[in-house]
C-alpha cells in the first residue's frame, strides 16, 4: 500500500491523486480570472494594451533578476527592471526603433554595472533585457497593425495556447521517447507533435474567423510557431534547471512564474512579427 505522497521511479515525491486535482482546480482558477482579463486588455489595444504590456514586462524582468543573479544587490536589480520598462515607454512615446536602440544601449549598460558590481551571471542577467523586451514590442507592434492587428495577435496567441495544450495532452496520453530529458524530461517528441497539429487546427480556425486571405497557409505556419514557442519554453526550462529552481516565480497560483506561462509567446512572437513584418504583404497570407 502506498503512502499518500508516494515516490516515483525517478526517486522524486509524487503528488497524491488529491494533490494533483487541488493543483488543477488551482491552475484552471488561475486561468479563469486572468484569462478574460488578458483578452479584454488585447481586444480594447490602445493604452489599456500598453499598460498590461508594462506591468507584464516589469514583473518578467523582476523575475528574471531574481532567477538568475540570487546573490544580486538591490542597485543592479533596479536598473534591471528600470532599464526594461524605461524601453517600453519610449516605445510608447517614439515608436519602435527608438526604443530598440535604447535595449541595445541598455543592455550594454547592464552589462557593465553588472560586471563593476562583481554579479556571478552578468551575461544572463543582461540578457534578460533582450529577450523580455523583443518579446513585449513584438506584441505591441502586431497589436499596432492597423485593421489586422487585433486578428493576428489573436491568431498568434491561439497558436501558442494551443501549442503547451496539444502538447501536455500528446505527451501525457501518448508519452514515448522524451525530446532532451537533460533539459525537460517531461517533454516528449509526442508532444512535439501534438503541439504542432493543435497550434495548426487552432491557428487555422483563427484565420479562417477572421476572413484570413490563406488560411490553409496559416495553419502550417502555426505549426513552425508551435515549434518555436516550444524551443522558447526548452530555453527557459534550461535556465531554471541550470540554477535548480522548479518555478521562475510563485506569482500565478497553481502556474509558478510568470515567465513559465510565457516563455513560449516572448520567443514566438519577435519570429512572428519579422515573419510578418518581412514577408506578411508579399506572401498575402492574411
Amino acid at each position: 500500500m502506498q503512502s499518500e505522497n508516494s515516490t516515483s521511479a525517478t526517486g522524486a515525491t509524487a503528488p497524491s491523486g488529491r494533490g494533483r486535482a487541488g493543483d488543477l482546480r488551482t491552475r484552471f482558477l488561475s486561468a479563469l480570472v486572468l484569462g478574460p482579463l488578458v483578452l479584454l486588455a488585447v481586444y480594447f489595444g490602445g493604452w489599456i494594451f500598453q499598460l498590461l504590456m508594462l506591468a507584464f514586462a516589469l514583473l518578467a524582468a523582476a523575475e528574471w533578476v531574481r532567477l538568475v543573479e540570487p546573490e544580486r544587490t538591490l542597485a543592479i536589480a533596479l536598473l534591471a527592471i528600470g532599464a526594461v520598462g524605461a524601453v517600453l515607454v519610449v516605445d510608447f512615446i517614439a515608436g519602435v526603433e527608438f526604443s530598440l536602440g535604447l535595449a541595445a544601449l541598455l543592455t550594454v549598460a547592464l552589462f557593465v554595472a553588472a560586471t563593476v558590481g562583481h554579479a556571478q551571471h552578468r551575461r544572463l542577467l543582461a540578457f534578460g533585457i533582450p529577450y523580455i523586451v523583443f518579446g513585449s514590442l513584438s506584441l505591441l507592434w502586431v497589436r499596432g497593425i492597423a485593421e489586422d492587428g487585433l486578428g493576428l495577435l489573436i491568431y498568434l496567441l491561439f497558436a501558442v495556447w494551443a501549442t503547451d495544450i496539444g502538447a501536455y495532452a500528446a505527451g501525457r496520453t501518448i508519452g514515448g521517447p522524451k525530446l532532451a530529458p537533460r533539459i525537460s524530461p517531461k517533454k516528449t517528441w509526442a508532444g512535439l507533435i501534438g503541439g504542432m497539429v493543435s497550434a495548426a487546427i487552432f491557428g487555422a480556425g483563427v484565420a479562417v474567423a477572421y476572413g484570413a486571405a490563406r488560411p490553409g497557409f496559416a495553419a502550417v505556419l502555426a505549426a513552425v510557431l508551435a515549434v518555436v514557442s516550444q524551443a522558447g519554453d526548452f530555453f527557459e526550462s534550461g535556465v531554471k534547471r541550470y540554477f535548480d529552481k522548479k518555478d521562475s516565480g510563485h506569482l500565478i497560483p497553481g502556474h509558478g512564474g510568470l515567465l513559465d506561462r510565457v516563455d513560449g509567446l516572448i520567443v514566438a512572437a519577435p519570429v512572428f512579427a519579422l515573419f510578418h513584418a518581412t514577408l506578411g504583404k508579399v506572401l498575402e497570407w492574411w
